[in-house]
């Protein structure tokens, strides 16, 4: 096999690769890309088993067509070394040799036939959901998402399909994230998607996408990415149970201000205490004897006694950092109880800190 190609399309191909791959072990299958070039393009995978990415390039020359894997890390290192120039690749035995100019590298290959495998969207049925939406959402809940939690299901987020609408659902115990988009479905459906393949989503696609899924993949795909990932099998808990369906107070909380007063106040302490009275927001530091932040809001709020909430004010810097509109309702029953925020479809259930 001899290929030859650009410093920047294989590079590009490398660091988009790179995150599919098994990083701790370099004797395992798995930490190698896998590069087929023995049709008129080259295809290029990477996974670690649990999720892979496929893509392939034109701009390669063919000039001895074959198939090799290599490390995915170690060639991305030798590619980042050289040259804004060609580069060429070659098979001689077991290994690959990288050369350019007067430079030569060697990498150790595996047997390329026992690489994993892919899935296909053969026999796999179609999810039909605006790629926008889907990316937007996606974005609008991973804050949430748990990670490592001994729960798998938390490490994920909830596709829930219903008849009438859709749900993207995130948490991580101390905070429920909500986007609901009104969608009519002919069937009901209920994924859980690692977080780790939300956030490849995320990087990869930005125009239009089709998605796949069977009882164990989701498969997402476009004219240059195929990527797939293996659900998270478990029951995600009953979100609609955290969400309350009442309050005693609602308030509109103007975007702007709040966020420049909490960055004041987070200076101090991420722990913040607001305090609301009429046409006035109060927000200070918390759990420090010998610092202190303080400052206030003036704004439209009609209230009969003053309502304080603790809360960590990264749930509130997420959840505004993902808001279109320049206010957001704050809704709330009792200082222990969760309190809930809202912008358009986008709403977080808060566990408040309690005092």
């Amino acid at each position: 096999m001899k290929i030859a190609t650009r410093k920047d399309i294989i590079e590009s191909i490398l660091i988009n690769t790179l995150p599919f791959l098994e990083r701790k072990d370099a004797t395992n299958i798995t930490s190698h890309i896998y590069l087929d070039a023995s049709a008129n393009e080259v295809i290029v995978r990477s996974t670690d088993n649990e999720i892979g990415l496929q893509t392939h390039s034109d701009q390669f020359t063919i000039t001895e067509p074959g198939v090799f894997t290599a490390n995915g890390k170690k060639l991305l290192d030798i590619v980042r070394t050289l040259q804004n120039d060609t580069i060429e690749f070659e098979l001689h035995e077991q290994n690959l040799i990288i050369k350019q100019k007067n430079t030569k590298f060697k990498l150790p290959t595996f047997n390329h036939e026992e690489y994993p495998s892919f899935p296909t969207i053969e026999n796999k049925a179609a999810i039909s959901l605006d790629s926008f939406e889907l990316i937007k959402s996606l974005k609008k809940i991973i804050p949430a998402i748990d990670v490592n939690n001994p729960k798998f299901e938390l490490n994920g987020a909830l596709l829930d399909i219903q008849r009438e609408k859709t749900l993207f659902v995130g948490t991580d115990t101390r905070r429920l994230a909500v986007v609901e988009l009104q969608k009519e479905s002919s069937e009901e459906l209920a994924l859980i998607i690692p977080k780790k393949a939300i956030i490849e989503i995320q990087k990869l696609f930005l125009d239009q996408i089709s998605l796949f899924y069977d009882e164990n993949h989701l498969i997402v795909k476009n004219d240059q990415f195929f990527l797939f990932t293996r659900l998270i099998n478990g029951k995600f808990p009953e979100y609609s149970r955290i969400i309350p369906q009442s309050f005693k107070h609602i308030f509109t909380i103007p975007k702007k201000e709040i966020l420049e007063a909490m960055k004041i106040v987070n200076i101090i302490s991420p722990e913040l205490k607001l305090t609301l009275e009429d046409n006035l927001i109060t927000i200070e530091s918390l759990n420090s004897d010998t610092q202190e932040a303080k400052t206030t809001i003036e704004t439209t709020i009609n209230i009969e006694e003053p309502l304080s909430l603790a809360v960590n004010s990264k749930y509130l810097f997420d959840f505004i950092s993902q808001i279109d509109t320049e206010s957001f309702e704050l809704k709330v029953n009792e200082p222990t109880l969760p309190f809930l925020v809202k912008s358009e479809n986008f709403l977080t259930v808060i566990m408040p800190i309690l005092l």
